[in-house]
């Protein structure tokens, strides 16, 4: 029977009591990792990955054949501020490239074997300014995390999460400020490419932000108060995922920000997720730090649209078909002294 919840009280009720990773399948797949044809350790991170993998998934060794990239888009009140190098009616006019396959994300799925499925959010009506009051409503905030409970494949076997939303960098960063401290210029990166009086201006509506919402409630609360709809579609997303014992991927700043917002509100609910990649925004490393997250990979990216998240596939693809299918010492004839 899926779970379900109508209101944020129902919804931190199932994040408590949120399933665990299996730890005999962790201590079987890390038995048969030494029995692999290779010194031990000689695979580096992946052999962590993979272990890690089969602790969510549980069984056998088995490769990941359906993997899923989610991706969110959401409309900002705060975008009419300026905050943003591109105006607002390129959230649903990206939305559009998505569904004709015309983004980045489309050609980087298709390469990795993934589905991509677009879930645009009531772009007619943006968020509220987060300066002038909450973002979202107590309504509007559930429907939206249940837009991504409700996205996520139950047949998946690796979900990867992202974001489409003009203006959601400045959210991001008022998101970690609030939560983790420090001052907005600390957190409040350049985006789509603002100059420096764009940045500027960003940097202060953050800090505006902040100083109205900063210690109003738990990471959820926060994240309503300054979030958007695509944030709180990941932070639904990633909920449904380890409800289903699907492993996550996590995208860059904003999807980590998201993050940041439910590990804030349950201890361990990002046990089952990895962060795809280090982007250029500023504030992302030190975002990762906070939540304990080594990324897989640093390309320079800062394109957002889970991106860098489903590049990460191909190194979860390739830690398992190396767990899976790599030949023992003893069915290779190889002594393992």
């Amino acid at each position: 029977m899926t779970p379900e919840f109508a209101t944020l009280s129902e919804f931190r009720a199932l994040l408590s009591s949120q399933t665990e990773a299996d730890q005999d399948a962790l201590s079987a797949a890390a038995d048969h990792d030494l029995q692999l044809t290779k010194p031990p350790g000689a695979l580096g991170r992946l052999e962590e990955l993979a272990c890690w993998y089969r602790a969510w998934r549980g069984g056998e060794n088995t490769e990941i054949n359906t993997p899923q990239v989610i991706v969110f888009a959401g409309n900002h009140g705060v975008a009419a501020r300026g905050v943003s190098a591109f105006p607002a009616e390129v959230t649903a006019q990206m939305v559009q490239n998505f569904q004709h396959g015309g983004a980045a994300i489309n050609q980087i799925a298709r390469v990795n074997g993934a589905t991509l499925d677009v879930v645009p959010l009531d772009l007619e009506h943006p968020t509220q300014d987060f300066t002038q009051g909450p973002a979202m409503t107590q309504d509007g905030f559930v429907a939206a995390l249940k837009a991504g409970w409700n996205a996520v494949n139950i047949d998946t076997d690796l979900l990867v999460v992202g974001e489409m939303g003009i203006a959601n960098t400045t959210s991001a960063a008022a998101l970690a400020c609030a939560l983790l401290g420090g001052g907005a210029a600390d957190w409040t990166g350049r985006g789509t490419g603002v100059d420096d009086a764009g940045l500027a201006l960003k940097t202060q509506i953050v800090d505006e932000g902040v100083k109205l919402h900063k210690g109003q409630g738990d990471g959820l609360e926060t994240l309503r108060r300054l979030g958007g709809r695509e944030l709180a579609g990941m932070v639904g997303a990633m909920a449904r995922a380890r409800d289903l014992r699907i492993p996550v991927i996590l995208d860059g700043f904003i999807c980590s920000a998201a993050a940041l917002a439910l590990a804030h509100t349950q201890e361990g609910a990002l046990d089952h997720a990895v962060a795809g990649h280090l982007s250029a925004e500023g504030g992302h490393g030190q975002l990762l730090d906070a939540l304990g997250k080594t990324p897989l990979l640093n390309l320079g990216l800062r394109l957002g649209e889970a991106s860098g998240g489903a590049l990460a596939i191909a190194v979860l693809k390739g830690a398992m078909a190396c767990h899976a299918s790599m030949a023992t010492f003893a069915q290779a004839g190889v002594s393992d002294h």
